[in-house]
């Protein structure tokens, strides 16, 4: 059981189930308007914590840096979700739903606090008084903020395809071929005896081969490159925007409370 001393050191600490897992964190603490003593913690759940679910402080227990519930996680995610007055009081129609759903009695809880039937009464009328604040009659204001997270998308996928196209290419090669260029030489001493070796007058034939180089075209293929695909990481900023409530206080002072006269 939580004591109204230990209020201080339950708000904003993790609640956990009666197996160990974490539900949330209490945010709000509310007392018996009778008996004075805590009787519910408010606990926000959720993504973005924006599920607020009522747990009974009966049997709960502060060890160490959070609070342990004798409930498991699927009781608290499944409880009714009650509605809290203006005034920040639970109505004793939303207690009731609250009692009925975890199993406890609603007579039984009264007889507890040790009220006459004419308190119990009262008391009943009252239902239960928010809870945020901490013993010394001190008031809390609390407001919500934005806890953005992302969330990983697949957008798509590359891949690598590989196939073939023709193209024209072009390369200018040196080609040789032979022409016949016809050489006449005066007789001289050094080639007479050449030139006086045969017939003085007949008839003769000389034959010769020309040749030419033609461009031959072939391929072979080579390696030329190695491609991968990689996936680099970019940041950019992006602006998140949502509604947040925030609690004020205002001072109600006598005159204000007494009225126009």
């Amino acid at each position: 059981m939580i004591t109204r001393e230990q209020v201080s050191s339950v708000l904003d600490h993790p609640v956990h189930d009666t197996d160990g897992r974490k539900l949330g964190d209490a945010k709000r603490v509310f007392f018996d308007d009778a008996s004075g003593e805590p009787e519910w913690i408010s606990v926000k759940t959720g993504l973005f914590d924006t599920h607020e679910t009522f747990v009974p402080v009966r049997g709960a227990s502060v060890l160490g840096d959070h609070v342990e519930v004798p409930y498991t996680k699927d009781q608290v995610k499944d409880a009714p979700q009650v509605e809290v007055d203006a005034g920040g009081h639970l109505s004793e129609r939303e207690e009731h739903r609250l009692y009925d759903h975890y199993g406890i009695d609603w007579d039984a809880a009264w007889k507890r606090t040790g009220l006459s039937g004419e308190e119990s009464a009262a008391a009943d009328a009252r239902g239960m008084s928010a809870a945020t604040d901490s013993p010394d009659n001190a008031m809390t204001r609390s407001e919500e903020h934005l806890h953005v997270g992302v969330e990983r998308h697949e957008t798509g996928r590359a891949r690598l395809r590989k196939y073939v196209v023709t193209e024209e290419e072009e390369q200018t090669i040196p080609v040789r071929h032979e022409e016949i260029r016809v050489v006449r030489e005066p007789i001289t001493d050094a080639n007479r005896g050449a030139a006086m070796s045969g017939t003085e007058i007949s008839e003769a034939e000389y034959e010769v081969t020309l040749h030419e180089e033609q461009p031959v075209v072939d391929t072979r293929a080579v390696p030329v490159e190695r491609v991968r695909l990689t996936v680099e990481e970019q940041v950019e900023e992006t602006t998140v925007r949502g509604q947040v409530r925030k609690e004020r206080i205002d001072i109600v002072t006598p005159d204000e409370n007494d009225g126009p006269s």
